[in-house]
């Protein structure tokens, strides 16, 4: 990799931002950052019991993670954030630490997402009730501020995918 990178993968629970992400920085030799991780220790116990999180409880998280990407921006270095980030309002936050920002937007089916949902352990996400709150809340990006990818290809062929339009000059 040549130029420094700062990538945002979104999607709602269940797309794959975490697995392609990391896939992701490998491939870009970049770090990688789960946006759970920075979640409040009340934002999760929220979502363990099923409550949807407020635009006021995402608000510190979207800020750390615009620091994130303001931090590696500073340091000219690559990193790929794996975050929700479902209103273009929270990527405009996001976007704060980075106006250059390359955004993956994982899309798919509710029957898909549920079906990954099941399958999950240890995650404090679960549930329908929240996975159909995150699609209600979902704002699609539009196709000049995201590549939009569909869940039902492989992490590798979507990483393929990203790769091959970054490297046909839509930067975004």
């Amino acid at each position: 990799m040549t130029t420094a990178q700062r990538i945002l993968v979104m999607g709602v629970s269940g797309s794959g931002k975490s697995h392609v992400g990391r896939l992701l920085a490998a491939r870009l030799g970049a770090d990688y950052i789960d946006g759970d991780d920075h979640h409040s220790a009340s934002s999760i116990d929220k979502m363990a019991r099923g409550i949807p999180l407020t635009d006021a409880d995402r608000q510190g998280w979207l800020e750390t993670l615009a620091g994130c990407f303001a931090d590696y921006r500073r340091r000219q270095a690559s990193v790929v954030i794996g975050c929700s980030a479902l209103k273009l309002r929270y990527r405009d936050i996001l976007r704060q630490g980075d106006p250059g920002l390359a955004i993956l937007f994982l899309n798919g089916s509710r029957e898909q997402l549920r079906e990954r949902l099941a399958s999950r352990e240890g995650h404090f996400f679960k549930g329908d009730t929240m996975l159909d709150s995150q699609l209600a809340t979902l704002e699609p990006p539009a196709a000049d501020e995201a590549l939009t990818l569909d869940v039902g290809h492989s992490p590798e062929a979507l990483v393929e995918a990203f790769l091959r339009w970054r490297t046909a000059g839509r930067e975004a």
